[in-house]
């Protein structure tokens, strides 16, 4: 049954209809992503589902209780409340049903055949398995943690910037867990361990999610479907970001061949994604497969433990010995770089050497130094120690505030400061709508005011006229904020074909496993490691690892209780000493029946007399008997041997 309904739904904006005649039907655990360009209407269809923006036309229904939260673009707080106050004030009526819970609780114990009170402490139990809250603090503190916003925790919240705020409201809504929760790009402002913690939550706790985001890798682990919006109309896809371009390019195939842009786009970027994430499965198969089969092994032998982080280390590290540069141009030598800014080591003894064509991604945590290595890199912070020396060649710098442009301007002006309706673009005159229509702008929006453009449209701005201008570098910081996924496509394209060196910072993986040939990876404290790796299998081998150090922790967490319970038990037991001169030939005995069982069922006279489903179920139990029996009699020997050994 559905949660919530949209019947004939149509919205127009003074003379531009944004949604025509839609229907759309959220069911309960559905997963719905939302697909299209800038100013197509998913903010829109957004508003409207959550009760926010009225509809011009249709009807909007909604099943009786259901509760529909939506994460804002721009948060509001209460004023002078802190980080974590922020945080419980959205758990209030979590709080309040956790405390009538444990109060109901104890008067049936005194009241036990009250049926008003049966009821009512049932339906709160259910209310409070819904929404994971039986141990809110632990939630709490968790969610702090993995946002990185414990540190702030009892900071006023006014005080954070507007991403850090996003991050708070998020965790307010995620602890929460509204029937309904709709998120307009959840992964700004997130790095990719927040990004993976965000995924963790949203599909093991089976949230009902309607939401827009450009992180295509986020699309396609979340969404169970994918709604485009294009063309006034709302058209659906089973799946994920993969399953959607492949059900849109057979859509798209059997229409006019005025498409055939659009299918080529897709079908590149289809052919990607499928290679990419095939060779990716194949090659962490092996691995994948000697972890599962060692992990157990590996919590009782830290040896185990050492050989499996020696091997991915060193997998790690093949990736990142030197690559011939075949005489390539250099544009920047790094020596020696290091830097601190309020007393945190961003930077220590950095250093490298970027070629022309090479096309870097700076990744890591939030506020690990990338942004502040670009700025190094462009001269306009000097570092404590070390230097950048640089050639004489032009760099084109793109950055999220969008310095470039000028408000007052309109796009004509823009792209035209001297007159005329010309751009060179890569030695190439064209039309200035021609050029714009690449990224999607209609040619009325010409004469447009740059400060009347939304972020992402002038965003597609800026990018826009990077691309018309000559240079030998390209830096970019965070250049696929804002941006809708056809025109982060069209942004690939430009790059992936650039006649120079390209250093982009990214917390978008698919972008950076699309873009980079090279990373530069802040790990923290100051280090910087240089790899030639796929940043997706680089992020799978640090959590491996990181699972490695896990497991190797409680091993040494358990190790002490295991040493006290051996100086309780000096010596084996009678009982043990008999056991462990029965068990071999109980064990050789049980094995012997194991074998004359699938001799039985091997012969089909035999199994026909005993029956198979009979032969079957003694198999079982024998099998099961044996294992005990194994278990038990290594458990002996190892106690015996430790015991002789001491």
């Amino acid at each position: 049954m559905a949660l919530v309904d949209l019947i004939d739904v149509s919205k127009a904006y003074e003379s531009k209809q944004i949604l025509c005649e839609i229907n759309l039907s959220i069911n309960a655990k559905e997963r719905i992503a939302i697909i299209g360009q800038n100013g197509g209407g998913k903010s829109t269809l957004m508003k409207i589902v959550a009760g926010v923006l009225e509809m011009d036309e249709g009807r909007r229904i909604v099943e009786g209780g259901t509760q529909i939260k939506m994460l804002a673009q721009v948060p509001h707080f209460e004023s002078g409340i802190s980080v974590k106050e922020a945080i419980e004030r959205e758990l209030k009526e979590l709080y309040e049903a956790k405390a009538r819970y444990d109060h109901l609780s104890e008067a049936l114990a005194e009241n036990f055949d009250d049926r008003a009170l049966i009821e009512e402490h049932a339906k709160l139990g259910a209310f409070l398995d819904h929404h994971h809250a039986w141990s809110l603090e632990g939630r709490v503190e968790r969610v702090l943690r993995e946002f990185d916003l414990k540190e702030y925790e009892d900071r006023l919240v006014e005080s954070l910037s507007g991403g850090e705020q996003r991050r708070v409201a998020l965790a307010g809504l995620l602890l929460n867990k509204p029937d309904i929760l709709l998120l307009d790009e959840p992964t700004n402002h997130l790095d990719v361990y927040m990004v993976e913690f965000l995924e963790q939550m949203l599909m093991g706790e089976d949230f009902t999610l309607l939401f827009i985001s450009h992180d295509r890798y986020f699309i396609d682990h979340i969404a169970t479907r994918s709604i485009e919006i294009e063309d006034c109309k709302v058209r659906s896809f089973q799946g994920g970001y993969g399953d959607y371009l492949r059900q849109k390019e057979a859509l798209v195939q059997s229409l006019q061949t005025s498409h055939e842009k659009l299918l080529k786009l897709l079908k590149s970027e289809e052919e990607w994604l499928h290679r990419g994430v095939r060779a990716r499965l194949k090659r962490n198969e092996g691995r994948k497969e000697r972890v599962m089969q060692l992990r157990e092994e590996a919590k009782k032998n830290p040896s185990v433990i050492r050989k499996m982080k020696l091997e991915l280390e060193r997998e790690q590290k093949n990736f990142n010995q030197e690559r011939s540069v075949n005489r390539q141009k250099m544009l920047f030598e790094v020596e020696q770089l290091s830097l601190s800014l309020g007393g945190k080591k961003l930077i220590e003894n950095f250093s490298t050497r970027i070629l022309r064509n090479e096309r870097i991604a700076i990744v890591g945590k939030n506020g690990a130094g990338k942004s502040t290595l670009l700025r190094l890199l462009l001269g306009k912070m000097s570092p404590d120690s070390g230097k950048i020396k640089r050639g004489a060649f032009e760099i084109g710098y793109f950055d999220q505030h969008r310095e470039m442009l000028n408000d007052e301007d309109n796009l004509l002006e823009t792209f035209c400061p001297m007159g005329g309706d010309r751009v060179e673009v890569k030695g190439r005159s064209m039309h200035v709508y021609g050029y714009l229509k690449n990224f999607l702008f209609p040619k009325e929006d010409l004469n447009k005011k740059i400060g009347l453009l939304s972020g992402g449209e002038k965003n597609r701005v800026a990018l826009a006229l990077l691309f018309t201008k000559d240079y030998d570098c390209l830096i970019l910081d965070e250049p696929t904020n804002d941006l809708d996924i056809q025109t982060i496509n069209i942004l690939e394209e430009y790059l992936m074909s650039f006649d120079g060196a390209v250093i982009i910072v990214s917390h978008d993986r698919y972008f950076v496993d699309k873009i980079a040939t090279k990373l530069f990876i802040f790990e923290g404290e100051g280090r910087i490691v240089e790899s030639y790796q796929n940043y997706s299998e680089y992020l799978d081998i640090e959590k491996e690892l990181k699972e490695l150090d896990s497991i190797n922790r409680e091993a040494v967490e358990t190790k002490p209780t295991q040493q006290k319970e051996r100086q309780r038990s000096q010596k084996l037991s009678y009982k043990e000493k008999l056991a462990l001169e029965a068990l071999p030939q109980e064990i050789e005995k049980l094995e012997e029946e194991i074998e004359a069982i699938n001799r039985c069922i091997a012969d089909p006279e035999c199994y026909k007399e005993k029956g198979l489903g009979a032969l079957a179920q003694e198999l079982d139990q024998k099998s099961a008997q044996l294992e005990e029996k194994v278990e038990f009699y290594l458990l002996l020997e190892e106690k015996r041997e430790e015991l002789e050994g001491e």
